[in-house]
């Protein structure tokens, strides 16, 4: 922070052109405060030690400027002001530090106060900022922002038993219809103390007041709760949520620790969460309404697609005009391989884009135009897509994202060569900008079915960047694709030992033997260590219906894959969950789920060989 601007010096009529000269030359060496000092020195100014003609009157004495009326000063404190600053400047912290202290107590400046702080904290003396600060909040009790500086002094020394007390003056001292702010934003603050346990119990000190004041309990309650999240204490973070919501149940601060509570403790804090943005109130709508789109997020983050998709449609009805609402609907559902409802659900984002700020909206329509070429790129239209790709407001912003699906667009038009040579034009001006261009050239050459050249494109990946373990990872699945299935249980054994924790490799080698109906009891404990890391996996849960289905548990099957597809609507998902309907004879159900997996995509491989094998026609 930098306060070299606060004092401003109160100069007579305009000095000689040759001072002016000088003062100029003087400024760009040594700033305003060293220009002064010389030009005093010289005798050009109008200061109590400067020469002036006999026939002059007598100039004004000099003055710091301050808000309110000036304070004249003397000639010895303006000097002690000056000295303090070459000090400063010359490599003197400490002196200047002392020089400016001593002038902030005797002068009762507000500005001398933060500007001894200033010195402190740039010299890197912290005791010595604090101990200012805390001079500074004596002399102008009233004023909060000394109180400021000690608590974030404090935070940096990190002496939390020293907190509490300036933590609590500060909520007090701001009003009311701030104090909700300060309260909140105090997990965030005081979560870089290194003692968590500390900090807790100096939270909970300073907040006793505010947890007696109606107006306030609600946000100390879900703040205390934030600090127990910090912990790791799930338990008492979700009683702080349900207490702050209990005392008010439009509380934002307590539905935001239910909905960062989800991955902990889903059930009850999901429940607590529903019954805020359940609610019908028009105060507070725009809130819930953002924490709802955040809610999407979460359970789009907890691989909860289905989940996802109803809360959207939920939204979307409820605030019909949230343009952000529509642009995420859109995206997932392109992502879903629903055309139609994507369509509308970007056409719709375009149609209220206007009303957003324009550099959100220049974001939003880039990612708009992007998923609508893609639909109509799936559609074979490409003339239209390309349309999509000429309207994108800012065609440098979009960068390789746009770059990317103009490769797709020219690849699938048969242009394969002139496709990887426009990604392989794009910069590369780091690593990772090196490996997204290798695995783009990969993976394109992997969706039109070039699966030795995109193993070779992987290769020289791999080769670049040696312990990457998801480029082993999307070899492997390449080498799947191109029926090498010994290639890929090597890679995916290799990655197993060089990263345990990778737990998609577990899942992926379990799927292929149990799609392959080999090593069935080796395939569920494989896919068993997958599913311990992310229950909520949908692919995992298929895989896992899958090998009970190869195993002829078809209860259990059934079971995993409805879980499965109701997580996440897959068109090879729908193929599994459809056989299974299949051979426990319930045909109506199976040729339902099929029609739903052909919507979601015609073209899936797995599905079409299903049908074709079973002879059923949706």
């Amino acid at each position: 922070m930098n306060y070299h601007g606060i004092m401003r010096l109160a100069f007579p009529p305009a000095p000689t052109p040759a001072a002016a000269l000088v003062g100029q030359a003087i400024r760009r060496r040594f700033g305003w405060v060293a220009a002064l000092a010389a030009l005093l020195l010289l005798g050009f100014g109008h200061g109590p030690a400067a020469a002036q003609p006999a026939s002059q009157p007598s100039a004004p004495a000099l003055e710091l400027q301050f808000p309110g009326p000036p304070t004249a000063l003397d000639a010895e404190t303006f000097y002690q002001l000056l000295l303090a600053e070459f000090k400063f400047q010359r490599g003197d912290p400490g002196g200047a530090h002392s020089l400016m202290l001593d002038a902030a107590v005797r002068l009762q400046r507000p500005e001398l106060f933060r500007r001894a702080v200033d010195m402190a904290l740039q010299s890197r003396a912290g005791n010595s900022a604090f101990n200012a600060a805390r001079d500074w909040s004596r002399a102008f009790p009233d004023s909060d922002e000394p109180l400021r500086f000690q608590l974030q002094i404090l935070l940096a020394l990190n002496r939390p038993g020293e907190i509490g007390p300036v933590l609590q003056r500060l909520i007090q001292m701001t009003p009311i219809e701030r104090r909700h702010d300060i309260i909140s934003a105090i997990p965030a603050t005081l979560g870089r103390l290194s003692d968590r346990a500390a900090a807790r119990r100096v939270v909970h000190e300073a907040l006793q007041a505010a947890l007696a004041d109606p107006a306030t309990a609600a946000t100390a309650h879900a703040a205390l709760g934030r600090m127990d999240l910090l912990q790791g204490n799930h338990r008492a973070a979700l009683q702080a949520a349900q207490q702050a919501l209990q005392l008010q149940a439009d509380s934002v601060h307590g539905a935001t620790l239910a909905l960062d509570l989800l991955p902990h403790q889903s059930v009850l804090a999901e429940a607590l969460l529903r019954a805020y943005l359940e609610r019908t109130d028009a105060a507070g709508a725009a809130q819930r309404h953002d924490l709802h789109l955040a809610y999407v997020q979460s359970l789009l983050e907890l691989r909860r697609v289905s989940d996802a998709q109803r809360e959207l449609r939920l939204l979307t009805e409820r605030a019909p005009d949230l343009a952000s609402a529509w642009l995420l609907q859109g995206i997932l559902q392109t992502n879903s391989r629903r055309p139609g409802p994507a369509r509308t659900a970007l056409l719709r984002y375009l149609e209220l884009a206007p009303g957003l700020p324009a550099e959100q909206a220049a974001r939003g329509r880039t990612q708009a135009y992007l998923h609508l070429a893609q639909l109509d790129e799936w559609q074979r239209d490409w003339a239209a897509a390309q349309a999509w790709l000429e309207r994108i407001p800012d065609p440098d912003g979009a960068g390789f994202a746009l770059q990317l699906r103009r490769a797709h667009l020219l690849a699938r038009q048969g242009q394969v060569e002139a496709a990887r040579q426009l990604l392989r034009e794009q910069p590369e001006l780091d690593d990772a900008q090196a490996r997204r261009k290798l695995v783009a050239e990969a993976q394109l050459l992997r969706d039109i079915g070039q699966y030795e050249q995109a193993l070779q494109i992987y290769g020289q990946a791999m080769q670049q960047f040696p312990d990457d373990p998801d480029l082993l990872y999307e070899k492997a699945l390449t080498a799947k694709r191109a029926g090498q299935y010994e290639a890929m249980e090597q890679m995916l054994r290799l990655l197993m030992q060089r990263h345990p924790d990778y737990h998609h490799a577990y899942n992926a080698l379990g799927y292929s033997l149990a799609d392959r109906n080999l090593r069935l009891q080796e395939a569920r404990s494989l896919i068993e260590k997958a599913l311990a890391v992310d229950p909520n996996d949908a692919y995992i849960l298929d895989s896992m219906g899958w090998v009970e289905f190869r195993l002829g548990n078809h209860a259990d099957a059934l079971r995993l894959l409805k879980m499965a597809f109701e997580r996440l609507p897959d068109a090879e998902i729908a193929a599994h969950l459809g056989e299974v309907h299949w051979v426990l004879g319930q045909r109506e159900q199976a040729l339902a789920v099929w029609r739903l997996g052909l919507q979601i995509n015609p073209d899936n491989d797995t599905l079409l060989q299903t049908l074709r094998r079973l002879q059923a026609q949706p």
